[in-house]
């Protein structure tokens, strides 16, 4: 019988063991979609993200309606590759203009969606200019709203009721200005080195989460970075082993690397929807850079998460046992609970 950190049965719902699957049935279809088309712009990471925010998570992730979703996903996507085809300016600029932008709609549409921002600068970053992907975001957003919406018609996950966000203007133009201030330094950075790794979009959103969530992740920084790093090395592990070297369809390759994504899930009891993504993004970058993926993701997450819990969660005024408590991962201190 396998158990959870904490000792719980894992899978034992037998709901959620419906919504694992249909998850991981939509992100085999979106791979195999892009494999029998050919066209690598159908392979959306953050589409893993949100199946796992909007089907597996039964609870509301973000605030936003079923249409709004698709409306800014589809937005963020047209607006990274218009970026990419139009603007003269290099890839710093081009960045920030696509976190810009991200950010002007999530303001003004008072949503919380922060992956748009992914859906936004992926293209910029991997200089993608088909059609193809605004399309197949539109497309994979529909069939997630739809999804959830049948998942709560069949009894299946919790209706969510959607509720718009209160927005103080002022606070959040200087929330999100200082948000791009320190994006565009971790962005300088990554272009200056040349590890353009560090800043891949699951990052970003995951830096626009800890500074603007209240969730109780913000609190296990230490174990999301864990779980950044171990998506990352997962990825990249079946992607070489499976794709490169047993030269297996990356249909077949992705769908172990989705089952130790939910078994990490479910043994730590807590889900980061970015993480998703970022165990597909080895499908969509060049093969020359995989073996340093996840070191730049280790280092891109620190940077990120850190500049998250100093300059918004005022981590340093924190009292020592809540920092303790806060650096050591809960599965760790479980362990140690259990030993003694």
């Amino acid at each position: 019988m396998l158990k959870s950190a904490n000792g719980v049965q894992m899978f034992g719902d037998v709901a959620r063991r419906k919504r694992y699957f249909y998850a991981l049935l939509m992100i085999l279809l979106m791979i195999g979609a892009a494999e029998l088309l050919m066209e690598r712009e159908i392979i959306f990471p953050e589409m893993a993200a949100l199946t796992i925010g909007m089907w597996i998570v039964d609870k509301r992730v973000w605030r936003v309606s079923r249409i709004g979703m698709v409306v800014l996903m589809t937005l963020g996507a047209i607006a990274g590759v218009c970026i990419v085809r139009y603007s003269p300016f290099p890839l710093l600029a081009n960045l920030m203009f696509a976190f810009a932008f991200a950010a002007i709609c999530l303001t003004l549409s008072r949503a919380t969606l922060v992956p748009q921002i992914s859906a936004c600068m992926l293209p910029v970053l991997l200089e993608t200019e088909s059609w193809v992907y605004p399309v197949a975001a539109f497309i994979m957003s529909v069939i997630v709203v739809g999804g959830q919406w049948g998942m709560e018609r069949m009894g299946l996950r919790e209706k969510i009721t959607y509720t718009s966000v209160s927005v103080n203007w002022r606070e959040a133009l200087v929330r999100w200005a200082f948000l791009l201030m320190t994006v565009a330094v971790v962005v300088l950075l990554a272009v200056y080195t040349e590890n353009l790794y560090f800043i891949l979009p699951p990052l970003i959103v995951t830096y626009v989460e800890f500074a603007n969530s209240k969730a109780g992740f913000r609190n296990r920084p230490v174990q999301v970075l864990l779980v950044l790093f171990t998506a990352a090395v997962v990825g990249v592990f079946f992607q070489v082993v499976g794709h490169g070297y047993l030269h297996l369809p990356e249909v077949v390759v992705v769908f172990p690397i989705f089952i130790c994504m939910f078994f990490l899930f479910e043994f730590l009891e807590k889900f980061f929807a970015p993480a998703g993504a970022v165990a597909l993004i080895p499908m969509i970058v060049p093969e020359g850079g995989l073996f340093w993926l996840p070191l730049q993701v280790l280092v891109g997450a620190t940077l990120f998460i850190g500049l998250a819990m100093i300059c918004f969660q005022r981590c340093l005024h924190w009292p020592r046992a809540q920092l303790i408590v806060c650096l050591v991962p809960p599965f760790i201190r479980g362990l140690r609970k259990r030993s003694l």
